[in-house]
């Protein structure tokens, strides 16, 4: 079979239009033993589903026998459907979405629990993506990288982000080079040039509870082709000072797939610097764009205007709206790892 990028398909950038969001249903799981925290997490999660349902239609995958409880604090106008799920990162465990323009595809990345942590269940998870794809009527291509939607950022115009902790990591693709990562991303996102950054933030990785391994998402984002926003530490204090300064050097010297120097855009983090006893790795960088809408991640601190603030300058057309996250976060992720566009193709 050929690969997508020979059959004319790409990943849009996430501003351009969608025609739906699909998100994930939190479960009982490891993320969420605690009945207290499961239920926290729902309500969070469907702050979050309505915020975005404000810009567009909004599609939640629950595991069986959830969807009536679920709709409770999603709403009526929220779409559900039943699949069997481990936990509820639909960014990393869903599809990520392509179009030639005229049709919809989907890449399948092979899942492995964000590189088989001890915490992660993924037997149900690894299939979503196939059935997600199916749902929305895509064509789908699986890869055999270990990979996840959350460990990439496009342009729309042939750039990339990566971090080398997450596809070069041992613990997703251990004999793969950075030659054949790049040539494999390239060839099912339709992109040519990768913009390598070698690490996430701390909080990102054991023993700082729940993480990724570095994900690019709450580091660094396309806001337009030539423009990237950036995670920025300002506080000596916290190991991210260091880690950002050097992100935002790297991308500062980096040309985009059209050979232009990148504008970076620097974010400040939240004034806090702990969360649940481990180094914050809050971030407004892990925000997520719907139809006319920028949703988000709130944390209840004097920084949330001033990130709001900035996105609003940005996005002079888009309305932003902050939702709380820190429930989110404490699960390992943030908004824009709940969520997963599918872009609007063209109708004939």
């Amino acid at each position: 079979m050929n690969t997508p990028a020979a059959d004319g398909f790409r990943m849009p950038a996430e501003w351009a239009p969608h025609e739906r969001t699909w998100m994930a249903w939190p479960g009982p799981n490891p993320t969420f033993a605690d009945p207290g925290d499961l239920a926290a997490a729902r309500t969070a999660w469907a702050s979050v589903a309505r915020a975005v349902r404000r810009f567009e239609p909004v599609t939640v995958v629950c595991g069986p026998g959830q969807s009536a409880d679920a709709r409770t604090l999603l709403g009526p106008d929220i779409d559900t459907v039943e699949r069997e799920l481990d936990d509820a990162w639909m960014r990393d465990i869903g599809p990520t979405f392509l179009t030639d323009g005229r049709e919809l595809a989907a890449v399948d990345w092979t899942f492995n629990g964000w590189g088989a942590q001890g915490w992660a269940r993924w037997e149900h998870d690894a299939k979503i993506a196939a059935h997600v794809g199916d749902l929305a009527g895509a064509r789908t291509y699986a890869s055999k990288l270990v990979n996840e939607g959350g460990a990439i950022h496009v342009d729309g115009e042939g750039t990339v982000l990566l971090t080398e902790t997450v596809q070069l990591g041992p613990e997703r693709n251990p004999h793969w080079t950075r030659e054949e990562v790049e040539a494999e991303i390239h060839a099912h996102l339709g992109t040519r040039k990768a913009i390598w950054l070698p690490r996430g933030l701390t909080g990102d990785y054991p023993p700082n509870g729940f993480g990724t391994l570095g994900h690019v998402d709450i580091v660094a984002a396309f806001a337009r082709p030539g423009v990237v926003v950036a995670h920025s530490q300002p506080d000596p204090a916290h190991p991210d000072h260091e880690v950002t300064r050097e992100a935002i050097g790297l991308l500062k010297a980096a040309t985009d797939a059209r050979g232009r120097a990148l504008e970076v855009v620097e974010v400040p983090a939240p004034t806090v610097l702990e969360a649940d006893g481990h180094w914050a790795d809050y971030s407004y960088i892990n925000h997520y764009l719907c139809n006319g809408g920028v949703v988000l991640c709130g944390f209840d601190d004097p920084r949330d205007e001033d990130a709001a603030g900035i996105f609003r300058r940005l996005f002079p057309e888009r309305a932003v709206t902050l939702v709380d996250a820190r429930t989110i976060f404490s699960g390992g992720g943030g908004i824009h790892c709940i969520t997963q566009q599918q872009p609007r193709i063209q109708q004939t």
